[in-house]
């Protein structure tokens, strides 16, 4: 059947439908009202847009010395954008700080510790001296006396940690006498993994400085993107091709293990490199969604080397069989209370205890772990050479979706990508989490220290949520010497440099100084939203809004006044 034509027109000429004018609503109709801005609409996107948090936290602030009290909304410091989008933002600019200026140091970031003082000299000869004591009492069978020098022993603890000491000096002796001793497993290599060199670790954490023809000397560093094996072919979409051959329990127990495979990496690459590699860096799901890791190191190493050491990781999962469920969700256990434990449904036999079901596998030489963890063969490493737009650009990238939740960082529009992530998140409210995971009653296992209150399929675990895909740890990962700071020390560092740039005179310790009087004694409580006193919402929004706008004007003004008085020497903030 063909298509009419048109009178004037060839038979084979086409047109395209002329879109007809859009014609404005008539004044003071339903839709011309519905096309103006909604006034609280507005309110909330100026607030975010000059970074006014938009869920505070309502306290309530009393003077101890004049009784008065004041209500202060503080930033609910939400990491996540689609709780607070300022509050979000504000964390990753901050993170993005933080991993600037550890990236590419020329110096050591941790200084060595202050010399102890006598008092603290004194102290630990104490409890030296106690030590020895709580020995002899032993031997001697004088047992009537340990307790009374485990107290001193307690008391001199507590005295050294307010004495400025980090750390215990030595374990507590009730580990001595708890339940069941430290299971230990076989530190030999696995056959199937490449062995590694392993140098002596030098206390250094700066990369090898190269030297040009010219004399300039250069210190690059590099950004390690790290993924995870296939289980399966997939989509350009990340969907798989074949959804039932798709190994989804590997991937489930790949994504909770995860985190242990990437503390193995870098032990494995500080033993290989011979020097203390330094890291920052995020971990977020691929497109598939498998969880990968992508992160800025300091200093240069080889890509052979990277390579070598991914190949050789791997992490073994040392726990009891769990490769098929014995019960199903709608056929669990019973809890016994008379016997306080797990029963079989039908015969009302107990479930095997965790410590039993371990006993089975230890004497037994031929045990195999339950899951072993290990990398892909994509491991992409490149140079990054400092103060390039690269290295920015680098850092956004590693940043980009620290914002968000694991299951918001790549959008499901299909039903074929809607059905993979059902699928995962299904294995994953049934695999094991940890030792304690009500999950375990699947397997014909009491989990380790079990109660009545558990059930299994609806494990309170971060892994077992639809929203972090398996990625149940910290998502920002970052070495302890990689910028020497911690993230109140680079938020002190950002309210120093606007204070010193609006010229507000502050204290040794960057606070206000301090009056002639003694210093202001507070008392805090949380305020109820509820509360007569709470002023709504929209009231506080709109005077942080203000005094934001304030703030920012104050301080355009002050760097332009500083770029005009000096434009060669004004430090701009990092954050």
């Amino acid at each position: 059947m063909t298509a009419p034509t048109l009178p004037g027109l060839a038979p084979d000429a086409t047109t395209e439908p002329t879109p007809a004018p859009a014609v404005p609503p008539a004044s003071g109709s339903r839709a011309a009202r519905l096309a103006l801005p909604m006034s609280r609409q507005v309110l909330t996107e100026m607030a975010a847009e000059y970074g006014v948090c938009l869920r505070p936290v309502t306290l309530r602030r009393t003077d101890l010395h004049t009784g008065q009290t004041e209500v202060i909304d503080l930033p609910c410091g939400s990491t996540r954008e689609d709780k607070c989008e300022p509050c979000a933002k504000r964390a990753r600019r901050l993170r993005q700080t933080q991993i600037r200026e550890g990236w590419h140091r020329t110096d050591e970031p941790a200084p060595a510790p202050d010399p102890a003082t006598d008092a603290q000299r004194e102290l630990i000869l104490l409890r030296a001296h106690l030590e020895f004591a709580r020995d002899e009492a032993q031997r001697a069978a004088q047992f009537d006396q340990v307790p009374g020098i485990d107290h001193a022993i307690a008391e001199v603890e507590e005295a050294i940690a307010a004495e400025g000491l980090r750390g215990q000096v030595a374990p507590p002796h009730d580990d001595d006498d708890s339940d069941g001793a430290r299971r230990k497993r076989s530190t030999k290599r696995r056959q199937d993994a490449p062995d590694l060199p392993r140098k002596k670790v030098e206390r250094r954490t700066l990369g090898k400085v190269y030297t040009a023809p010219d004399g300039t000397e250069h210190r690059p560093s590099m950004w390690l993107s790290l993924t995870l094996d296939s289980y399966g072919r997939v989509r350009p979409d990340g969907t798989p091709v074949d959804p039932d051959s798709y190994d989804y329990r590997r991937a489930a127990w790949d994504a909770v293990h995860f985190a242990r495979l990437l503390d193995r990496f870098w032990q494995n690459l500080r033993r290989c490199a011979g020097w203390n590699v330094q890291y920052a860096g995020c971990v977020e799901p691929q497109r598939r969604l498998a969880p990968h890791a992508h992160f800025a190191i300091r200093g240069t190493i080889p890509r052979a080397v990277l390579r070598q050491v991914a190949a050789a990781t791997y992490h073994q999962v040392w726990w009891p069989p769990a490769d098929e469920p014995v019960y199903s969700l709608d056929r669990l256990p019973l809890w016994d209370n008379d016997r306080g434990e797990w029963v079989d449904p039908d015969t009302a036999q107990p479930l095997p205890s965790w410590a039993d079901a371990l006993d089975l596998i230890d004497p037994d030489p031929d045990a195999e772990p339950v899951h072993v963890v290990r990398f892909g063969r994509q491991v992409h490493a490149e140079g990054v050479t400092p103060g390039t737009v690269h290295a920015d650009r680098t850092i956004g990238y590693i940043t980009k979706y620290i914002t968000k939740s694991a299951a918001d960082c790549h959008k499901t529009d299909t039903d074929r990508q809607r059905d993979h992530l059902d699928r995962l998140w299904h294995q994953l409210r049934v695999t094991p989490c940890n030792e304690r995971c009500a999950n375990w009653l699947l397997y014909g296992i009491q989990p380790k220290k079990a109660h009545g209150r558990l059930q299994a399929g609806r494990c309170k675990g971060k892994v077992h949520q639809r929203a972090t895909l398996g990625i149940g740890g910290r998502r920002i990962l970052v070495s302890r010497d990689w910028s020497g700071k911690t993230l109140a020390d680079h938020r002190a560092d950002a309210r120093a440099w606007v204070r010193n740039l609006l010229g507000i005179t502050t204290g040794a310790d960057g606070s206000d100084p301090a009056g002639p009087d003694q210093p202001t004694a507070y008392a805090w409580e949380m305020a109820r939203p509820d509360d007569p006193d709470i002023p709504p919402l929209q009231h506080r929004l709109l005077r942080a809004l203000s005094q934001r706008a304030q703030w920012k004007a104050a301080l355009l003004a002050a760097r332009d006044r500083a770029a005009t008085a000096a434009p060669t020497t004004v430090d701009h903030p990092t954050s």
